[in-house]
């Protein structure tokens, strides 16, 4: 007998884990993850496409490169080991850190649970998910989903 069978025929732990938020009026349906769940996602996000990076970098660095003489001039930019330093802060440093943004907003977009339930989540890109919703609004979306995943002790006190 299953832990599930001692709640009776009718339970069913798909819709036991499933929660809602609302956004801008708009009511998202979350599926909450196991600890395995979200384990294996945070390992996810670690992963960085180096390809990916490669493009951020590229698309950060060129105006630096395509001007470098004129940039050369400022002290708040510098030119070391094939790297651009604006402020101290390295661009590819930048790019890397914007690949890893990308990743974690993808897999917490993906708990969200579809209204067509033919649509499977696992399948978008995070290029989908930046073509539908502003940064910011990826970034407010992704607290939401935190929020209703793990909720914190903030969150459980205004109950």
């Amino acid at each position: 007998m299953t832990l599930a069978n001692a709640f009776g025929a009718g339970f069913n732990a798909e819709s036991v884990r499933t929660r809602t938020f609302k956004m801008n009026g708009h009511e998202f349906k979350v599926k909450v993850p196991l600890t395995s769940e979200m384990e294996a996602l945070y390992e996810r996000v670690k992963i960085v496409d180096e390809a990916k990076v490669a493009k951020h970098y590229a698309e950060l660095s060129k105006e630096f490169f395509d001007n470098r003489e004129q940039y050369e001039k400022d002290p708040e930019i510098q030119y070391k080991d094939d790297d651009v330093f604006v402020k101290g802060i390295s661009l590819k440093d930048t790019s890397k850190n914007k690949v890893l943004a990308e990743n974690q907003i993808l897999e917490f977009v993906r708990f969200l649970v579809p209204e067509n339930k033919d649509f499977d989540m696992g399948l978008i890109t995070y290029e989908q998910v930046d073509e539908l919703f502003p940064f910011s609004v990826q970034m407010e979306l992704v607290e939401e989903i935190k929020n209703v995943v793990s909720p914190s002790y903030v969150a459980n006190r205004k109950k």
